[in-house]
């Protein structure tokens, strides 16, 4: 079994508490099929499980230098440096995202509301590729961590070899626990 390379810390986004009994880590990419329906998986188990469960995820886009995928994830890392990870998150798995890149440098604008971006920080960030190295970590952890393909999940620090649906995950979760 593949062990988490590095382990959670401070550095991740990550939701629930700190000493949760579980904590799983997923990598991820934004336009990825199965890990849009990987979200909706996660979500509902969040709120099954409540505080015995913190989620991490780690962004892990296709390497192609224009990829939608690759652009979604700065715009999750540069909403996260506001404190709007999560939120932005949750935007980009929505069921009518669009991850073109004019949609991504506008996303604050029709957002504003909602997100409460510092829309000049936010759209310098993706114009100046900020987060690229952040992104780059994100993506040699994975590596470094045995991922091939997203969703990819660890629990408690070990690749979940198993299929991810619903039940398969929860089942995993709580032999963890």
């Amino acid at each position: 079994m593949t062990q988490l390379t590095p382990s959670v810390s401070e550095q991740d986004f990550s939701l629930g508490q700190q000493n949760a009994a579980v904590t799983l880590v997923e990598y991820g990419d934004y336009d990825c099929s199965h890990c849009r329906g990987a979200y909706q998986i996660v979500e509902a188990l969040r709120l099954e499980l409540g505080e015995t469960l913190r989620f991490v995820y780690r962004p892990f886009p296709r390497s192609t230098r224009h990829s939608p995928g690759l652009r979604a994830a700065e715009a999750a890392l540069a909403a996260g440096v506001q404190g709007r990870f999560w939120e932005m998150h949750g935007l980009l798995f929505a069921p009518n995202a669009s991850l073109i890149e004019a949609d991504l440098l506008n996303m604050p604008v029709i957002y504003r509301q909602t997100l409460g971006l510092d829309e000049d920080q936010y759209v310098r960030d993706l114009t100046n590729g900020v987060h690229t190295a952040r992104l780059q970590e994100h993506l040699q952890s994975g590596i470094a961590s045995g991922v091939q393909s997203t969703p990819t999940f660890f629990i408690n620090g070990k690749r979940h070899e198993d299929y991810w649906d619903i039940d398969t995950l929860r089942s995993a979760i709580e032999v963890a626990h």
